[in-house]
């Protein structure tokens, strides 16, 4: 049982002190799988739009304001009004439940689970040809500009709320949606000694997982369905949520913020 916790992802972000952070780590991981999912729906059927990465966001607008073909402005715009709001009620629920990382997990990923799920159903709903035909047998738009533009806003909401999620719970090397800090200290990090051994494998497999969520993303908008994507990420969705639900209801350290982390007016985890 000790050798099969050793090689669990979470050993690499053992700590000797402080609380830990439990199960924090696959979940993180798990959802940065689902990054690569969702991002690979909205850059190949919704007008190359981002959904989690809001810098390459702000670079399509200004792509698409200047006339580039292939770039949906209404899409992108709809995309970071989407973020902006998923960001702002990731706030609310932290102000809620921040001060306990295991109910602020469990009610963050419920509700991103509820929003991908509706986004799920209006893609499978519309009719459109991403939602039966993968995109290299469609001639023509994926899905309409109405439908996309409702994917991208509430798909946006939904990783507005994760990225809000994961700043606030703060397992290195984890933030489930932008790994350009993470490239950064793979290039400008020294990995000597084992704890620069563990850092560097950490920050490696969080790219990884994202690479594996986009191949498999474009896969299956590719050959199969956009809506069988969005299938896969609300998949995923529902085993994070259902074991964050359970993380919730034991007790542990890995729960406790920091007082200098914890919102003002809440009080400290229960042990």
């Amino acid at each position: 049982m000790i050798a099969l916790k050793k090689l669990r992802p979470a050993a690499l972000w053992y700590t000797p002190s402080g609380p830990g952070f439990g199960p924090l780590p696959e979940l993180l991981l798990t959802l940065t799988l689902v990054t690569g999912l969702v991002d690979a729906v909205s850059i190949l059927t919704l007008g190359r739009v981002f959904i989690a990465n809001m810098t390459g966001n702000v670079v399509f607008v200004g792509f698409a304001i200047a006339g580039a073909p292939g770039f949906s402005l209404s899409a992108s715009l709809f995309a970071l009004a989407g973020f902006l709001i998923g960001a702002a009620a990731g706030g609310a629920v932290t102000a809620r439940v921040g001060h306990d990382r295991g109910l602020h997990a469990r009610a963050s990923m419920g509700i991103e689970l509820l929003l991908v799920a509706i986004a799920l159903v209006i893609a499978a709903a519309s009719g459109d040809p991403a939602a039966v035909h993968g995109t290299l047998h469609i001639h023509g738009p994926a899905f309409s500009a109405d439908i996309a533009d409702a994917l991208a806003g509430i798909l946006a909401i939904a990783l507005g709320m994760q990225n809000s999620m994961a700043r606030k719970l703060s397992v290195p090397d984890l933030t489930t949606t932008v790994l350009t800090m993470t490239l950064t200290g793979i290039g400008a990090d020294p990995s000597t000694g084992h704890r620069g051994h563990m850092t560097l494998t950490r920050r490696v497999l969080a790219v990884a997982v994202m690479l594996a969520g986009a191949v498999l993303g474009a896969w299956l908008c590719l050959n199969v369905s956009a809506v069988a994507a969005l299938a896969t990420a609300t998949a995923l969705l529902l085993v994070v949520t259902a074991c964050a639900a359970l993380s919730a209801r034991k007790p542990g350290q890995w729960r406790q913020v920091a007082p200098a982390q914890a919102p003002a007016g809440t009080a400290p985890a229960r042990p």
